[in-house]
């Protein structure tokens, strides 16, 4: 007997065989739109052109953003379907907690009879919330407990629980070129394809599952594995886009994350990002082929995506958070032969929100609350009630907040500290480099940027933070003072770690520095920024001038 749902989702026994397709979300971190190359961007490599296939067999959505540009509100609009004034997350808010009332896509697919598993990387609060999954295995960037954490007690497991920083060294060297400190057959990108793996073989179609594996890489810090880091060594990947144009205050601090003393150094930290996206794109080729071999993979509705891009040196600034392409438009790829045309590409703008009722659509379950979802089944051939001729943007809250909207023409900034705006023509300047608005903007211009911002008010007004809109326009705030400063987060964990015969066996966290950066012949650590290190992680002078000898 299999449990299956009728079409209101509520639970019944039946003898009949639930026969609703597989879901298979791949998600990766902090990986730029320009980075597939069957989406035209050949400078990527893919041995195994993973990606590429999903690509040829099903849809590439070549003008897909980020609805929040950041790591937690986004994965929390994939969540819920729904931005930042319901589920409260309008920034990396560590301190915040999703609304119990809120549906998410995994609690109304376990509700209507699918199995739902996690692997990986969630950015949940609180950590250990599964919001509906009915297991998840996790791996946190910074693990606060390993208990708490699937993949640091699987590395203990392995013998190789003396590795204090499992991700990479992030503080000193978080955009700094290095090494991981793990072996690849261990590594946290080939974790969560094993585990993905194990849950299909283990299922073998005997329920419909919905299963999330979501990958840490790109995010930085880059630590790619010895057999990846050199793929892109001397190879002809894109240059930063620069530009001398007036920058909003909010990205004097996306500057100041890079510790990249030269150009050398700029490069080589892109060349290990790209092989962290390739690395990634291996293991969903043995996902995929787990699929094959238990013959689901037609009888699977796959999806691949991030939750944002990545500036990587544009603008000589680092990380996410700003309204640019760079950081805000992401790679998207549907693949589902039954209903979706392989080879298709679709242009118009599609967004993180879109996932939940597309998922909901595939697997025919409706969703509950009395909410407007912002988003849209993708599927949907009938009736559209998304207008897709516009995208609209938001993040932060205060006077860091800011709101984005554009139309295949222009894009149209506005941020709330001072009131500063950008206008951008994304047809002639796809790489944003001219805001029009600066200097003596033409009759034209002035006019583009009235029609945008009369539709931003809207989106914002609807589905923006309250409070924000005030007679039909935006709040008056103070100008946005920055607070530049160095990646502060160290290792965790071993802190934690109770056993003392276990403690004393965990490396020297400086000795695992050395090792990060040993076959990254260009890093010299008397480059780096150390005073900003040693203030943040409180270090004596004499371990300073050791690792500097």
């Amino acid at each position: 007997m299999t449990i299956t749902t009728n079409w209101k989702g509520h639970l019944k026994n039946t003898m009949e065989v639930n026969k609703s397709p597989n879901i298979l979300l791949l998600m990766t971190d902090q990986q730029r739109h320009d980075t597939i190359n069957a989406a035209g961007y050949n400078y990527m490599k893919t041995p195994n052109l993973n990606l590429d296939k999903l690509v040829e067999e099903g849809c590439l959505y070549s003008n897909a953003f980020s609805p929040n540009p950041i790591c937690i509100p986004a994965r929390h609009n994939l969540l819920t379907g729904l931005p930042a004034r319901f589920h409260g997350f309008a920034d990396n808010d560590f301190d915040h907690v999703i609304p119990y009332k809120l549906p998410t896509k995994a609690q109304l697919l376990s509700d209507s009879g699918y199995v739902t598993r996690a692997i990986g990387k969630m950015h949940f609060f609180p950590r250990c919330r599964h919001n509906g999954y009915d297991r998840i295995e996790f791996m946190e960037e910074v693990p606060r407990y390993r208990e708490e954490d699937d993949y640091a007690m699987y590395l203990k497991e392995v013998g190789l629980g003396h590795i204090q920083n499992i991700h990479g060294v992030r503080n000193l060297l978080y955009m700094v070129p290095q090494r991981s400190l793990i072996p690849e057959e261990h590594h946290g990108t080939t974790w969560v394809a094993d585990r993905a793996i194990n849950f299909i073989k283990n299922n073998r179609g005997r329920r419909p599952f919905f299963l999330k594996a979501s990958w840490i890489a790109p995010h930085p810090p880059f630590d790619v594995p010895d057999s990846f880091a050199d793929l892109y060594k001397d190879t002809n990947i894109p240059e930063p886009h620069f530009s001398e144009r007036r920058v909003p205050s909010l990205m004097e601090e996306n500057k100041y994350i890079g510790d990249i003393p030269n150009e050398k150094y700029l490069r080589r930290m892109r060349e290990l990002y790209y092989s962290a996206i390739t690395h990634v794109d291996y293991n969903i080729g043995r996902i995929l082929t787990a699929l094959e071999e238990i013959g689901e993979m037609d009888n699977t509705f796959i999806i691949f995506l991030s939750d944002h891009g990545e500036l990587l040196g544009d603008y000589n600034a680092y990380q996410k958070g700003l309204p640019y392409d760079s950081c805000s438009r992401i790679p998207f790829i549907i693949r589902y032969p039954e209903k979706i045309k392989g080879g298709s590409i679709t242009t118009d703008f599609v967004d993180l929100n879109d996932v939940l009722p597309t998922i909901l659509d595939v697997a025919g379950v409706d969703y509950p609350a009395n909410l407007e979802l912002p988003g849209e089944s993708l599927l949907n051939k009938g009736i559209k009630n998304k207008n897709r001729k516009y995208q609209y943007i938001e993040y932060s809250r205060d006077n860091r907040r800011w709101v984005s909207i554009r139309n295949k023409k222009y894009k149209y900034n506005y941020y709330y500290g001072g009131g500063f705006e950008e206008l951008f023509d994304m047809t002639n300047d796809p790489h944003e480099t001219n805001n029009l608005l600066e200097g003596k903007p033409s009759n034209d211009i002035l006019n583009y940027k009235k029609e945008l911002k009369k539709k931003l008010i809207k989106y914002e007004k609807k589905y923006g933070l309250k409070g924000y809109i005030k007679d039909d326009n935006f709040i008056k705030m103070e100008p946005y003072v920055p607070n530049p400063c160095r990646n502060q987060i160290f290792p965790v964990f071993p802190n934690y770690i109770m056993n003392k015969e276990e403690k004393v066996q965990m490396n020297n966290f400086f000795d695992e520095v050395l090792q990060a950066v040993k076959k990254e012949p260009i890093v010299n650590l008397s480059e780096l920024d150390i005073k900003a290190w040693q203030k943040l992680g409180n270090i004596d002078e004499k371990i300073i001038q050791k690792i500097l000898s």
